[in-house]
């Protein structure tokens, strides 16, 4: 990332003093120095000059802010889901290594209790079931560990999207967890001046793919993946009751004749649309 003061913009009355900070993404920047002269070697000359065009002629630059409570959130989101992708690797090598003691292995999900109870259960003979049997009862031990870990990011993950005031909780399949990945990785909402911006942001918005005169529109793959992850959740847990307004919504596409996954993925976008406005607006009331 580079960063190059300016004179402040007239978007706001606010703003009239000092210089504002805008942040150049360093893909940016690198195509400027491709443009301007074929090549992309990167010295501290041509790395300034480059930021310094890329911040004076691209319109929608963000301004570097001071970290806020949307920083904490996003630390936050980001600890539970390396905390719930770690227990996973548990769970899955501790599978593998009980696999090789018992036929079948664990049958159902990894629970801890049932874990030891199984582990003390089982009688290895031999010295490499005896050392499969040591690293399993390791695994079910950093397991107990990541789990206190959990609950713990959990709480302090409710406590803080308490304290932020946020209405995203309101949205039927938006709970803290869902609402501090929202916050967090979206950062300020005010920076989409449409929700259609915040959807190409998410990759909830389609992407036009013309050839020949012919026009489709495809999956988007870009944008930031944990915000769409975050949809998705919402949207699968709509789908999944029958009262939500998301399963309505998902009938009528169905309805209509669009696949599952395509009605998923309107429904996607319509969420996009819903949360970017309830982040505006709680931007907008924290601001008066």
């Amino acid at each position: 990332m580079g960063h190059f003061a300016v004179d402040p913009p007239r978007r706001s009355q606010t703003q009239t003093t000092g210089e504002v900070v805008l942040d150049v993404p360093a893909t940016l920047a690198a195509r400027v120095r491709v443009l301007s002269s074929g090549q992309s070697n990167k010295n501290d000359p041509n790395d300034a000059r480059s930021v310094a065009i890329a911040a004076m002629h691209a319109p929608m630059l963000a301004a570097v802010l001071v970290e806020d409570h949307r920083t904490v959130l996003r630390l936050m989101a980001k600890n539970h889901t390396d905390l719930a992708r770690w227990r996973n690797k548990i769970c899955c090598r501790l599978h593998a290594l009980v696999a090789e003691l018992v036929a079948g292995g664990i049958s159902k999900e990894v629970v801890v209790s049932d874990a030891f109870a199984l582990l003390e259960s089982i009688h290895p003979e031999g010295v490499a079931a005896i050392e499969r049997h040591r690293l399993a009862g390791q695994l079910a031990d950093e397991l107990v560990h990541v789990d206190d870990q959990l609950k713990l990011a959990k709480a302090n993950i409710r406590t803080a999207v308490a304290a932020s005031g946020t209405t995203l909780t309101d949205i039927f399949g938006v709970g803290p967890v869902v609402a501090a990945m929202l916050i967090g990785y979206t950062g300020d909402p005010c920076r989409f001046p449409t929700s259609g911006h915040y959807a190409a942001y998410t990759g909830t918005a389609p992407i036009e793919f013309s050839s020949a005169g012919r026009v489709v529109h495809r999956l988007s793959r870009r944008g930031n993946r944990r915000l769409n992850h975050a949809l998705h959740i919402v949207a699968v847990t709509q789908i999944r009751h029958a009262h939500s307004p998301g399963r309505g919504y998902y009938d009528r596409k169905r309805a209509q004749g669009k696949t599952p996954r395509e009605a998923l993925r309107s429904l996607k976008r319509r969420l996009s649309d819903i949360v970017w406005r309830q982040l505006v607006d709680d931007a907008r009331r924290a601001a008066d």
